[in-house]
């Protein structure tokens, strides 16, 4: 079962500023862990828990390009805000390429991280409902009969009724009947929906 509420997890090598991102973001109701090393981090992180990264790009040991990278090759998808100091503008351009959501360069307002951490958070948790119908409606597919799935798998695949009425030999009728009926065991509203869920494409 996914934990309910978010966690903010702070990666920063130096100690007061974790402690300082403790205390601000802590202030607005949202728990905090704070790791001074990427190892440390990785060693403590359950990916079924919902929240996001806040992530120093230059640090000593393994730096957040590398975890960033460790992450993903673990199949670990966090929403990351990169912060970094001036000098380190052209590694936070990097860590976005690699999929991080937004960098804020030191010294920063608050509030400018505040909101980059809410939306980080919400981001997070429409990719967990949207994972979630997902494996609903994959679930929910195992109830379709032999030649159902042939025709979803052509609804898909962008065929039309005509088409697949023709590939399969049937008629469009029976194409129309047989599409209403995947779209009542998936519990899916249209084909599109449907395109959506089975290939796991963005909202």
């Amino acid at each position: 079962m996914e934990k309910a509420n978010p966690i903010v997890f702070v990666v920063d090598d130096d100690e007061a500023i974790c402690q300082s991102l403790r205390l601000l973001i802590s202030d607005i109701g949202l728990e905090v862990r704070t790791f001074t090393s990427a190892d440390r981090f990785l060693a403590d992180y359950d990916p079924s828990q919902p929240g996001c990264l806040v992530l120093d790009v230059r640090m000593s040991g393994m730096s957040g390009l590398e975890l960033q990278s460790r992450l993903r090759k673990q199949g670990m998808h966090i929403p990351t805000i990169i912060i970094t100091g001036h000098g380190d503008v052209p590694m936070a351009v990097e860590a976005m390429k690699a999929g991080a959501m937004d960098f804020i360069e030191k010294p920063f307002r608050d509030q400018v991280l505040l909101d980059g951490i809410q939306k980080a958070i919400d981001c997070d948790r429409k990719i967990r409902q949207r994972h979630q119908q997902q494996q609903d409606v994959r679930s929910r597919m195992q109830h379709l009969t032999q030649r159902e799935r042939e025709v979803m798998d052509r609804l898909v695949a962008g065929r039309t009724g005509k088409n697949i009425a023709y590939e399969l030999g049937i008629s469009q009728k029976t194409v129309d009947f047989h599409r209403a009926n995947i779209l009542e065991k998936t519990g899916v509203s249209s084909v599109v929906e449907l395109v959506r869920l089975t290939h796991g494409s963005a909202a």
